[in-house]
């Protein structure tokens, strides 16, 4: 008898809403988390296919001569040309794919989470059964992320906001969401959804 497959829930949020702090209430109530962003990092720098594939479409300076990223260059060439992050995210988002379901297959618990911040945008969020959707006001998310990340100007935050939808999109899109403010707990809401996925798992 196969085991069954687990319920595969998405876990999204623009910069700054606070999906990485909400992933680690879950990963105390014990659900196995693919953090495809690092994944994809991680594809990028070690995937001898994937890392052809950026070459050929990026040239040789992509990587040094030790076979390192190079992360500067990447991004000059990707951030500002709307095509060429089109061809990057068409190289690197179905090589995560294929990793997160080689991952997948070796979880045995009633429901995964896949947590990325493009889920939307990049479309992958199809292939989940269930996606939770981490908001907090815009403000709020960009004063954060210049306490976070000190090298980041507010012109660099608002250019990342930009290509991400607007968080009233994802909460529409989401099956799930949970509001990340000042005035309302993460841990409850997280609690919540945590046993209505057990109860969508047990009717696969």
């Amino acid at each position: 008898m196969s085991k069954a497959s687990p319920l595969l829930v998405g876990i999204t949020g623009g910069i700054g809403a606070g999906k990485s702090t909400v992933a680690k209430v879950f990963a105390i109530l014990s659900v196995p988390i693919y953090y495809a962003d690092d994944r994809a990092k991680w594809l990028m720098a070690n995937d001898e296919g994937l890392k052809e594939k950026i070459i050929a479409a990026f040239g040789p300076a992509s990587y040094d001569d030790q076979g390192i990223l190079n992360r500067s260059f990447l991004a000059e060439k990707v951030f500002s040309d709307p095509a060429n992050t089109e061809t990057i995210n068409g190289l690197v988002h179905p090589a995560v794919g294929n990793d997160f379901s080689q991952w997948v297959k070796q979880q045995v618990s009633p429901y995964v989470l896949k947590e990325a911040a493009l889920l939307f945008e990049s479309g992958s969020y199809k292939e989940l059964n269930k996606v939770i959707n981490v908001s907090s006001p815009l403000k709020v998310r960009v004063a954060r992320v210049l306490m976070r990340d000190p090298h980041r100007s507010l012109e660099q935050v608002n250019a990342i906001i930009n290509k991400q939808l607007p968080d009233e999109d994802k909460n529409e899109m989401a099956d799930f969401v949970i509001k990340n403010t000042d005035s309302q707990m993460i841990i409850p809401q997280v609690l919540s959804i945590h046993e209505k996925l057990l109860e969508d798992a047990a009717w696969q």
